[in-house]
């Protein structure tokens, strides 16, 4: 997989903003990727220094449209760790 597939999206949030101020940033990831395929997919597409990462799962809620049911889609977010010599990330910054 190419680094971003990987990547979908920033969760951008009021507690993802708090912890942006410990060089943390919270992603939505594909939900086959590993802890260790994030690292190497942030590292390659923002050019920083990855510490840690934390994934998280979701299932998807039980939805329904009249009589049809069924449910949303599942999602993985994760929580990556910058070292403390790496610069911001640049898409974030207000």
């Amino acid at each position: 997989m190419d680094a971003r597939d990987i990547i979908k999206r920033p969760v951008i949030t009021e507690r993802s903003s708090d912890l942006m101020a410990d060089k943390k940033y919270t992603f939505e990831v594909d939900v086959r990727a590993n802890k260790t395929q994030v690292k190497d997919a942030i590292e390659k597409i923002f050019n920083v220094k990855v510490e840690k990462v934390n994934i998280m799962n979701y299932k998807g809620k039980f939805k329904r449209m009249g009589r049809f049911t069924g449910y949303t889609n599942k999602r993985r977010k994760a929580i990556v760790k910058l070292t403390q010599d790496s610069k911001e990330i640049e898409f974030f910054e207000v």
